[in-house]
């Protein structure tokens, strides 16, 4: 079978023969090597192990080459973990093959190191790159390669590859069909579907892992298995159950959805002076109840100094509607008039194109879907909530004074409405539990250009400042938080991952509530000895 070409980064100009010098020594001098040295056992066993170990060497660095650094900061999103103090594993692995990934899981653990698993570098506390122990990166940005089935409306999709790269394969074979997942196409699917995944299709279609129907999951004998080899229970936890817990899902199989040919999207702005405040109270009450599946309108919330020298607050009002302009502006009109939406505020597109708007590319061709670097790397200390009740006009007004005291776009909001599909799916049926009975989620964003641990310090103290501030305005037992917006403030293990079954509780219930339980029981049976962990992974139950 032929190899899949390796993904690598822009390096200096070498001669073949150069570098082919440079990764034979280090074959034999890694299977020379004595053993006692977990990372010379690991490569002495990689080498050893893999059925195409004369590939893998050119796929595995260590901390000597020269690609390293650049690989290894390739996919850091968050620049807070972007920093020479951070740790750093002894060894970075981005497999071309599937056997390439198994001996990695095989010889990390026989050698006595911890695996992290990286698809798009994207989590929100650096747990797929970072870890207090010695470890290796399992990168799967190699494996990405995506089928897609018109006749059945499926596709398999490698974890590796990143929800735009997903929504071009889709758009290229159809315009008809897409797919629930994420506004940001440079997050990895890997990381995306194992914590659920969400987009402005999620009311009319449900969560990404709600649409996953197969996966090839390595497990932590490095055996590999499908659906029906892992059995239902495992195939449960694995979609929503966060990443790097039960095993290394190389590939997924997901249903694609329906759509129309032509959709509709707006963008209208509104700032107090144009009642932003009465608009964002009226719509808490209607974008998850009265609003057709069809419709999803998020709003960003952010501050603005203006000409005059004065504060103000901006709400963007973003909408999706998978229809035509008319159907629209006509349920607008009928259900929230007070916005004041204009036929010349509407665009219509394909749904495919509708992606690129929402992530901020429009204009630009679908190709800029497949780049995974279109993102700037920020530094950034983000939070999730989820509200029940809609906050009143009074309390949204001392939240804007927040904003005020703040420096000019320090803090964001978006909120996005659930109801719908959202609904209508049980708590239970996959291990993200939020669904009947919210109104909207809210992320809570902070984000700076400025490295220097003073404003790094200052810019985390406002946030975890604010969460607490908004603590008022949410359900506390539990207060509720979306794995994929991973937050360690909110509870972790104990060190190297090791925890208690009452420690991870404290924040395994606000991510999973009741399907805390059942993700332990899965844990405990597919994962007793927890090779695959991290400070948010779900734990075994001790042995007996």
């Amino acid at each position: 079978m032929a190899m899949a070409m390796a993904f690598i980064p822009s390096l200096p100009s070498s001669s073949f023969l150069a570098i082919l010098f440079i990764f034979s020594s280090y074959y034999l001098a890694y299977c020379a090597s004595s053993g006692n040295d977990p990372h010379g056992a690991f490569l002495k066993c990689l080498y050893q192990n893999s059925t195409t170990a004369g590939s893998i060497s050119q796929v595995t660095y260590d901390q000597t080459n020269y690609m390293y650094s650049s690989l290894l900061d390739l996919s850091i999103q968050n620049l807070r973990f972007q920093t020479p103090n951070a740790p750093k594993p002894l060894v970075i692995v981005t497999p071309v093959a599937v056997d390439q990934a198994q001996a990695v899981v095989r010889c990390s653990r026989e050698s006595g190191l911890q695996v992290r698993v990286r698809s798009g570098g994207h989590d929100y506390e650096g747990l797929s790159y970072l870890s207090s122990v010695p470890f290796v990166i399992l990168d799967l940005l190699n494996l990405r390669k995506i089928t897609v089935n018109v006749e059945n409306a499926t596709a398999w999709v490698e974890s590796g590859a990143t929800a735009g790269e997903l929504y071009y394969r889709i758009g290229e074979k159809s315009n008809s069909l897409g797919f629930p997942a994420g506004v940001c196409p440079t997050v990895g699917v890997g990381g995306l579907f194992s914590g659920g995944g969400y987009g402005m299709i999620m009311r009319k279609y449900g969560l990404s892992a709600d649409n996953i129907i197969d996966a090839r999951i390595i497990d932590a004998d490095g055996k590999l298995h499908d659906r029906e080899s892992m059995g239902e229970d495992l195939f449960w936890a694995i979609r929503g159950g966060g990443g790097n817990t039960f095993g290394v899902v190389v590939s997924w199989r997901i249903s694609l959805i329906p759509v129309p040919e032509t959709v509709t999207v707006s963008t209208v702005l509104r700032t107090l002076d144009q009642n932003a405040t009465a608009l964002v109270h009226r719509w808490q009450y209607i974008a998850a109840n009265q609003f057709p599946d069809d419709l999803t309108m998020r709003i960003t919330l952010q501050s603005l100094d203006g000409t005059d020298g004065n504060r103000t607050m901006q709400a963007y009002f973003q909408t999706l509607y998978l229809g035509r302009t008319d159907d629209l502006l006509a349920v607008i009109s009928s259900s929230f008039p007070e916005l004041g939406l204009t036929r010349e505020d509407c665009t219509e597109m394909s749904w495919v194109n509708s992606t690129l708007y929402f992530a901020g590319l429009s204009g630009q061709p679908l190709e800029a879907l497949m780049n995974r670097s279109s993102n700037a790397k920020i530094y950034f200390k983000n939070k999730s909530d989820y509200v029940k009740e809609p906050i009143s006009e009074a309390a949204l007004e001392e939240i804007w004074k927040w904003f005020s005291r703040a420096e000019q776009g320090a803090l964001v909001m978006i909120l996005n409405p659930y109801g719908g599909r959202m609904g209508e799916i049980s708590e239970s049926a996959i291990p993200f539990p939020h669904r009947a009975g919210n109104l909207y989620k809210i992320q809570h964003i902070t984000a700076w250009t400025d490295g220097s641990a003073e404003v790094s310090a200052m810019r985390v103290s406002l946030m975890t400042q604010f969460y607490q501030f908004m603590g008022a305005y949410v359900p506390k037992s539990p207060r509720s938080a979306y794995v994929n917006y991973r937050d360690l403030d909110i509870g972790k293990n104990g060190d190297s991952g090791k925890t208690s079954y009452q420690q991870a509780s404290e924040w395994g219930r606000k991510y999973f509530h009741g399907n805390f339980d059942r993700l332990v029981k899965v844990k405990t049976a597919v994962d007793p000895t927890n090779f695959f962990r991290n400070e948010q992974s779900i734990p075994p139950l001790p042995l007996p």
